[in-house]
């Protein structure tokens, strides 16, 4: 068994293991196999910009960190949690004045706001950089489309059990400070470890450490003992993956089966997801799936994400279950996204569309001359304060982008859309004059 590196010895386990070089990283053959991507741009030392997408401890930041290394360019991190652009912009000075390549490996990438991430593009464009940013959320909806279009999105899978196995094994030869002794293991004991860690080689390492300490000089790995290192917690399964529980919750919400969305929403929590997290997707799922059918719904969900914040963990669990529930048996409306889907259609297929003269603001003299405002009625001096009057751009006017639906408070939504359907109908000569 090697020495251990005394000069590490306050690291944890799993960041003294991190991988120094390709050949170091498992579990992602779909990336690093024969004829795959990576190792075709390494082969070809041609590394294009990306964003590395996975759940927490698939490896993310050990693969963004070697690649730099493998195609020979210099690889500077930091990490969107703790730097801000300032410092980014810093870095990149120092590459541009670099002969060497510079990989720029951004941890977090989806902590930066969307003028943040406007940064790097002129500098992935020009080259300055290559680019590569790691994210537990899905680029479509936390990167911004400019830079999302200027890089390569790959998957980073969670870690399979075969494979968390032997980055296990690879922990024990290596010796790494395991309680500096030979400790007695079986292979049963190791898959039980990486069964509980759902795939996150963090947790799984870290877990072994704590194993070692408990078990003691020259001690055997037991059950007993891993399930004290890991507090009783709930093992995600290795097919379990922390996406599909996210899909499973929001499914569960929208089949209202407030059973499922219990568990699920109790096992991300339990499987180490962040609160906030877990409270973002129950915002969400509000407005996609209940939408005005129930106006509360939202309500109740980002009263939950303040609980959260008011209350910490575990204590503000209780608030994301409750959240969980009622929106699991809220009446359903996909009409809000619906609606949401057409706005964006139109406003691609039609470009930007003039407003109409009679919406538009008057601020000024020369405005109200070129007829800015003109034609407008102001709604409370009218009949049943309602003029009647349309504001969509000419080119779609008269077109429904929302179509309540049938059930709950649209239901109602619906009757005043009709009531003021008819009343314009009736004023029409009026308005058209």
């Amino acid at each position: 068994m090697n020495a251990p590196d005394r000069s590490k010895a306050r690291e944890p386990l799993a960041a003294r293991m991190r991988p120094k070089r390709l050949a170091d990283i498992v579990g992602q053959d779909h990336l690093l196999g024969p004829g795959e991507l990576l190792s075709e741009a390494v082969a070809g030392q041609e590394l294009p910009s990306l964003v590395l997408w996975g759940p927490p401890g698939c490896g993310k930041t050990s693969l963004g960190m070697v690649l730099g290394d493998a195609v020979g360019a210099v690889t500077q991190r930091f990490s969107a949690v703790s730097t801000g652009i300032r410092e980014a912009r810093a870095l990149i000075a120092e590459a541009r004045d670099r002969e060497a390549r510079t990989v720029l490996f951004v941890d977090e990438l989806h902590r930066f706001n969307r003028a943040q991430q406007d940064a790097f593009l002129p500098h992935v464009e020009a080259g300055t950089i290559v680019f590569i940013g790691a994210t537990t959320e899905n680029p479509s909806f936390q990167v911004n489309a400019p830079l999302l279009s200027r890089v390569k999105v790959l998957v980073v899978r969670a870690i399979e059990r075969r494979d968390m196995v032997e980055l296990l094994r690879r922990a024990l030869r290596a010796g790494q400070g395991l309680a500096d002794v030979e400790l007695v293991w079986d292979e049963g004991m190791l898959e039980l470890i990486a069964v509980q860690s759902s795939g996150d080689a963090r947790r799984a390492l870290n877990t072994l450490e704590l194993v070692a300490a408990l078990a003691g000089k020259g001690g055997r790995i037991t059950p007993e003992i891993v399930e004290r290192a890991l507090q009783q917690r709930v093992p995600g399964g290795d097919a379990d993956t922390h996406f599909d529980a996210i899909s499973a919750l929001q499914k569960s919400i929208r089949g209202s089966d407030p059973q499922a969305a219990v568990y699920w929403t109790t096992k991300l929590l339990e499987g180490g997801d962040e609160p906030l997290y877990v409270a973002r997707r129950l915002v969400r799922t509000a407005s996609e799936d209940v939408g005005l059918a129930d106006p509360q719904a939202l309500q109740v969900a980002l009263a939950a994400k303040d609980a959260v914040h008011f209350l910490g963990m575990p204590e503000g669990a209780l608030a994301l279950v409750q959240a969980a529930i009622y929106l699991a048996v809220s009446p359903k409306s996909n009409a809000v996204h619906r609606a949401h889907e057409r706005a964006r259609a139109a406003v691609c297929e039609h470009g930007a569309l003039a407003v109409p003269l009679h919406a538009r603001n008057a601020p000024t003299r020369l405005a109200t001359e070129l007829g800015h405002g003109s034609g407008y009625r102001y709604d409370h001096d009218e009949p049943d304060a309602y003029a009647g009057l349309g504001y969509l751009p000419e080119e779609i006017a008269g077109q429904e982008i929302y179509e309540p639906g049938p059930f709950a408070f649209e239901k109602e939504i619906r009757r005043r859309l009709e009531w003021w359907k008819g009343l314009r109908e009736t004023r029409r000569p009026a308005i058209d004059k």
